[in-house]
Formats: structure tokens, C-alpha cells, sequence
């Protein structure tokens, strides 16, 4: 499933979404479908040239996307912080293009804002998180 442009879809009205990237989509996507508040994860891919990237294509190395999920939450029981919270404790945000044993641009650590609030608050996290990382934040 590909995420053409995760910053021009609409989640339903009184809920928000968070587009994440930081490493294999589906292990992302495991942990963000166990929290309350979360209403939906969808994998796909975001970021890149091409309008609708193959797995191959992506792999390759061509594309410049990144494997994300867009999670569409409830802020009323969760929120935007709580959710980069748990993204920057699940996966190292100090490796470039690479998470674990997975390579390769697609598995950079990334935020995709879908407000200048969303933005606020995502450079607020980074800077509380870098203080807890001798090695520097990449996302």
C-alpha cells in the first residue's frame, strides 16, 4: 500500500494523524496498533519521486521514500507528543538509513508534519530526546 502524500489526506473529523518513519513499516505498525487512542495504522511508503512505488522499486534504492506509517489517532485519549514518545523509544534515532539489520534510505528515521503544531512539538521531542543519546538525533 503506498502513502502518496500522507500531507494531503484527511483523517476523521475530531482525530489527527502522525506519519512515521524509522525502519521496517511493519514493526512500527505492530506497536502503534496496541495503544489506546489509536484508531488506525496503514503502512506504505512516503517521501519519494514516483506517485506509486513497488516494494521492488523502493527497495532498489530509487524512489527516495521512506517506509512509514500514517497512524490516525483520537488526541483525546492520546497525543501527538505521547505518540513521538513511543516512536523515538521503539527505534534508534541516531543511525542513518538504517535500522538493526534493515539498510538503506527507505529505513531513515522521519517525521512528516501534518501541522506547524505537529511540527512545534516534533522539535521539541527531538531536542528532550538528543539528551538522552550520546550520538546525534538523525530523524
Amino acid at each position: 500500500m503506498s502513502i502518496r502524500n500522507p500531507l494531503h489526506n484527511e483523517p476523521a473529523p475530531g482525530r489527527e494523524f502522525a506519519t512515521l518513519g524509522g525502519g521496517c513499516f511493519w514493526c512500527l505498525e505492530a506497536v502503534f496498533e496496541e495503544l489506546q487512542g489509536v484508531v488506525d495504522v496503514e503502512s506504505g511508503y512516503a517521501g519519494g519521486q514516483l506517485a506509486n512505488p513497488t516494494y521492488r522499486q523502493v527497495c532498489e534504492g530509487i524512489t527516495g521514500h521512506a517506509e512509514v506509517v500514517r497512524i490516525e489517532f483520537d488526541p483525546r485519549q492520546i497525543g501527538y507528543r505521547e505518540i513521538l514518545e513511543v516512536f523515538f523509544a521503539i527505534h534508534d534515532p541516531t543511525t542513518l538509513n538504517r535500522q538493526g539489520g534493515d539498510a538503506g534510505e527507505q529505513y531513515r528515521s522521519v517525521i512528516f508534519f501534518h501541522s506547524g503544531e505537529q511540527e512545534r512539538v516534533a522539535n521539541d521531542v527531538i531536542r528532550e530526546a538528543q539528551e538522552g543519546h550520546d550520538d546525534e538525533i538523525v530523524t
